[in-house]
């Protein structure tokens, strides 16, 4: 994999949506730290990461940028054409791209991808059509648990376990 493309309600977050007293300006959202540094990870394999999202939050802008995700695209409606672009601006074919969603907003993204995951409380639809499905719920190391299956096909789980042994 050269590109892994996620979601963010429902699988870097549990999905739920949580206002302050001032409503949707301070909108709160909780990401799980193991999704976090399994991101980091990527980023040391070379592996870009891209966030599309059907809504838009400056916490999730905070967060990608402290992760420092490569492209982050808010209140997208067409993700599949998202994708594609950020495919060709990064000279990146679906054979080596991976994507993880939880609704049906996400199917779209099927055709150009050769691993579909899905967290373990993704709607049914999305399970049955996924190519891997997580133990872990959105928001509750999903996101890990893919990162981890990629670095294990490249063989390169074994020297990061390695080095965290140091």
């Amino acid at each position: 994999m050269r590109l892994v493309c996620l979601d963010v309600d429902g699988v870097l977050t549990d999905g739920r949506i949580v206002y302050g007293p001032k409503g949707r300006a301070q909108e709160l959202q909780s990401y799980h730290v193991q999704d976090g540094i399994a991101i980091e990870w990527l980023h040391q394999h070379g592996i870009a990461v891209t966030w599309i999202t059907g809504r838009g939050t400056r916490a999730t802008e905070l967060r990608a940028k402290e992760l420092g995700v490569s492209a982050l695209f808010t209140n997208v409606k067409h993700k599949r054409e998202c994708l594609e672009l950020v495919q060709r601006r990064l000279s990146i074919s679906a054979d080596e791209t991976a994507v993880m969603g939880d609704d049906l907003p996400d199917l779209a993204l099927l055709g150009v991808c050769a691993v579909f995951a899905a967290p373990r409380n993704a709607v049914a639809d999305v399970r049955q059509r996924a190519t891997f499905v997580t133990r872990a719920s959105g928001g509750a190391g999903a996101v890990r648990e893919l990162v981890q299956a990629i670095l294990e096909a490249r063989g390169a789980w074994s020297a990061l376990v390695a080095r965290s042994l140091r």
